[in-house]
């Protein structure tokens, strides 16, 4: 004999079972929807949070501050090479950045930009430093502005930090993502500075070093746009 169910209980299965199936399947659809549409809610304010936090700066030299206004929107951890050339100098021969060439990630270890220099196309092709975003293409170009070195907060054999003023966006594919950025900092350096030998002589003029280095580049843009907009 099949176990009896609580009157409550029993009259809820009854009333669930007399629905039309098309009914049953709707309210079941309805409530997949609400707790996905809940999860989803959910997992873009873990995202949103995580990005805000990932585009806040560490504290900066006063010399390499960006103006007041303006606001931080994205953050990307760069992995790659300082590439230099030996070239004559004016005091006889020098090791000469012709390009970086990095990759800038997220703190979920997903690609953001790349980075190298380029022909600026607002400049007359004058060659800058680039940022290019990954998914939408959109492309900045900067000038470096002022560099710092303080010892205070530049680690031994790195790279200065730097702000870099844009003086040129582009969205090839209609994207923006980078177009709203009017300063871009490098922080946190970690290598990349030329070798200290092997470009002494006219024989060594064309030799290339390319020196690992990792820094962290922060994106901002002037308060009054909506970066990714």
């Amino acid at each position: 004999m099949p176990a009896r169910l609580p009157v409550r209980e029993g009259r809820k299965e009854i009333a669930e079972n007399r629905k039309p199936p098309a009914k049953r399947t709707t309210d079941r659809i309805r409530l997949i929807a609400g707790a996905t549409a809940l999860a989803v809610a959910s997992m873009i304010a873990l995202q949103q949070r995580a990005h805000a936090e990932a585009a806040t700066p560490p504290h900066v030299p006063s010399a390499i501050q960006v103006p007041g206004g303006s606001k931080p929107f994205l953050a990307g951890h760069a992995v790659g090479t300082q590439n230099y050339v030996c070239l004559p100098s004016a005091a006889g021969f020098a090791w000469t950045l012709f390009t970086p060439q990095a990759a800038l990630f997220d703190d979920g270890n997903s690609p953001v930009t790349t980075h190298f220099f380029s022909p600026n196309p607002f400049e007359n092709g004058k060659v800058r430093a680039t940022w290019q975003h990954v998914r939408d293409t959109s492309t900045v170009w900067g000038e470096s502005v002022v560099p710092s070195s303080d010892p205070a907060f530049v680690a031994p054999g790195a790279i200065p930090w730097l702000r870099i003023k844009v003086v040129g966006r582009d969205g090839p594919t209609h994207g923006h993502a980078l177009t709203a950025t009017t300063f871009v900092q490098r922080l946190n350096t970690a290598g990349g500075i030329a070798p200290s030998t092997g470009c002494a002589q006219s024989t060594d003029i064309g030799r290339q070093a390319f020196v690992p280095y990792t820094a962290d580049y922060y994106f901002y843009s002037d308060g009054g746009k909506r970066a990714g907009s």
